[in-house]
């Protein structure tokens, strides 16, 4: 399993933190997240091969939610 824990600058609502949940409960290969509106930091788990890193940030900006520095 991986884990990593990165900003995301757009988060500025729970309607941020809801669409964000709701994009990395769907992402196949992602066991667990957080979302911290106050820090606007995201920290994801998931399990290798079934999905990696890029495309889970690639899914965050999909939904209008980039991490920084992905």
């Amino acid at each position: 399993m991986a884990q990593k824990t990165v900003t995301v600058p757009k988060i500025a609502c729970g309607h941020c933190v809801a669409t964000i949940e709701g994009a990395l409960a769907d992402h196949a290969g992602v066991d667990s997240y957080s979302v911290d509106q106050a820090s606007k930091q995201v920290t994801v788990e998931w399990t290798e091969p079934a999905t990696d890193w890029d495309h889970i940030a690639q899914h965050l900006a999909d939904v209008g939610y980039p991490p920084e520095g992905a």
